[in-house]
């Protein structure tokens, strides 16, 4: 089995901290992405889930006070596959949400891509 690849994707980035966004960023051309955004709150990020086109999104859970949880909604409705970043572990994912992938912080950047990339790969297309 070969490892997954994000080599060629579009990537969002939706992260209020500028240092973890940057080292995101990085990794992720490093890894030939393209990155979209990064988006720092909500409303720039909603917008971003609703009109942009990526393969994949990176979320932090909370964007200076602010849950991502509508950005995941929007995600998810169009058939987006994503990963939230929390600094409080699975305990911050609404209840009725248990299959939302959640990556605790701190975490290394090349699990971040190889879980990144396995979430593009197990993507399966929605039937309306």
């Amino acid at each position: 089995m070969t490892e997954p690849t994000l080599s060629g994707r579009r990537v969002l980035i939706v992260e209020d901290d500028e240092t973890i966004s940057a080292l995101m960023e990085t990794t992720l051309e490093e890894a030939q992405c393209t990155v979209v955004g990064p988006c720092r709150n909500v409303a720039s990020a909603l917008t971003a889930a609703e009109n942009e086109t990526f393969d994949v999104a990176v979320l932090d859970i909370n964007l200076a006070g602010e849950m991502v949880f509508p950005v995941a909604e929007a995600l998810d409705a169009r058939g987006i596959p994503f990963m939230l970043l929390s600094g409080y572990g699975d305990t911050a994912v609404p209840a009725d949400r248990p299959d939302w992938p959640v990556c605790a912080k701190p975490f290394k950047l090349d699990e971040l891509l190889q879980r990144l990339g396995w979430l593009v790969e197990q993507r399966t297309p929605r039937r309306g």
